[in-house]
Parts: structure tokens; C-alpha cells; sequence
């Protein structure tokens, strides 16, 4: 897995079928119903429930798409990262409602946790995978266009993020690196780096006079020189450390 649909709409209508999911499974089949809940009590759960689990989700979505959008990559352990979190923030979130003067639970934290928040987890991590892995498949993940513009109004380049390799400042320009056709071709517009790394902020400084698509990262060189996607580059002794993260 290694792309990531960020579209918060996209993930929320995700959200929203868990949730339902969620809402019927627990309210017709009763996973943890030991004999003593009534109608009142199995909505409220179900329902309660079903919606913390929505919130939930639209709070992972905002947090996985902004380190999506600043590290430009995903992968299988983020991805079961992601959903540890899921849980982590859903427990949370149940355990606070069970408590609360709603429902006004009488099992323990750890009680809560063995008797019914396992059973609820193992219920919904297999759907929450499914639809990750199938359902945002089925929505097209719109590209990522990046437009540049210089000072002057004719002055435009439109590429995809992936495309983009790196930028250099050339006096009063910057050279833009980017791949066309499977070779590296560049275009230079009047800008200055600042102002296209503050609109771009997944960009990584190197040097003083370049910055990166982390995205294109190859490996060192040496001790003061990375590779790129073809082409090689001069790295300062203080932006190694924010290489060497990536």
C-alpha cells in the first residue's frame, strides 16, 4: 500500500459506512449482551457507540493526511499504525461514554477493556481493512497538480507532485527539476525559493540554494552529496539532520 486517499470527504463517507455497519451489527446480534440490558440501554450503546466510532475515524483521517502530506509517502506499517491509533482513540472515546452519566457503566477499566472492548475491536478491524484497502480503491484518488507561478502572469508550470524532483535558485529564479517522459527536463520562473517552499511546505531544504521532493530520495552519495531521481546534489552540514529522517 502505497498511496493514501487524503480526501477527508472520501474518508468521511468511509466513517459514515463503519459506523452504520457498526450500529446494526451491535444492535440486532448484542456481541456483549448478558441477559440484563434492555431495549433503552442497546440503542443508546449501539448508537452511541456507532458514533464515537465516526468521530474517531474523522479524527484519523485529518491526522493520516497531515503526515501523508508531509512525508509524501505510505506504507504497510503506517498503515497498521493508523489503525492501532483508530483504536487507541476509540477506546477512549467508548470507555468515556460508558462511563458517563448516559449510560453509567459499572464495569472496571480493565473489565471494559477484556469483556467488551475487545469484542467490539475484533468486530470492526477486519472491516475497517476491507474498506481501506477495497472501498477507497473504488473512488478514484484525484492527482496531485502542483502549479507554479512566476512574477510574470505568463509564467506557469502545472506537474504532478510525483513528477517533481527538485528546485534550485538560480539569482532571480528558480530552476525547476521535474520528470517528463521518463527524463529530467527543468524550466526556470522568476520566484525565489522562499516563496515556493512556503507553497509547498512538503518540500525538504538541502542546501542553501536547493530544496527536495523527499519523495525522490535515492541514497548518499557521500558524506556531503544524496542522489536523486537522475540527477545528484550538494547537501549543507545543517540540513543533514532533516536528510537523515527521511
Amino acid at each position: 500500500m502505497k498511496q493514501l486517499n487524503i480526501s477527508v470527504k472520501h474518508n468521511l463517507i468511509v466513517g459514515l459506512l463503519i459506523a452504520l455497519w457498526l450500529f446494526v451489527f451491535a444492535f440486532i446480534i448484542k456481541p456483549f449482551d448478558d441477559g440484563t440490558i434492555n431495549f433503552r440501554a442497546w440503542f443508546l450503546i449501539s448508537f452511541g457507540f456507532s458514533v464515537i466510532a465516526f468521530l474517531c475515524y474523522g479524527l484519523l483521517t485529518i491526522l493520516q493526511r497531515n503526515l501523508y502530506k508531509r512525508i509524501s509517502k505510505w506504507n504497510i506499517g503506517l498503515e497498521i499504525t493508523s489503525i492501532f491509533l483508530f483504536h487507541l482513540i476509540y477506546f477512549i472515546g467508548v470507555y468515556t461514554y460508558y462511563k458517563s452519566p448516559i449510560l453509567n457503566g459499572g464495569y472496571t477499566f480493565s473489565e471494559f477493556f477484556s469483556i467488551i472492548f475487545i469484542k467490539v475491536a475484533l468486530i470492526l478491524t477486519p472491516v475497517i481493512i476491507l474498506a481501506r484497502r477495497y472501498l477507497i480503491k473504488l473512488i478514484p484518488i484525484q492527482e496531485d497538480v502542483l502549479t507554479f507561478r512566476g512574477e510574470n502572469k505568463l509564467d506557469v508550470l502545472k506537474i504532478k507532485k510525483e513528477d517533481l524532483v527538485c528546485i534550485s535558485n538560480a539569482q532571480n529564479y528558480v530552476e525547476i527539476f521535474y520528470i517528463e517522459n521518463d527524463k529530467l527536463v527543468s524550466k526556470l520562473i522568476r520566484s525565489s525559493l522562499k516563496k515556493v517552499q512556503e507553497a509547498f511546505p512538503f518540500l525538504v531544504q538541502i542546501h542553501r540554494s536547493h530544496i527536495i521532493n523527499p519523495m525522490h530520495f535515492k541514497s548518499w552519495r557521500n558524506q556531503n552529496t544524496i542522489v536523486l531521481t537522475q540527477i545528484e546534489l550538494p547537501v549543507s552540514k545543517s540540513y543533514k539532520e532533516v536528510l537523515l529522517a527521511l
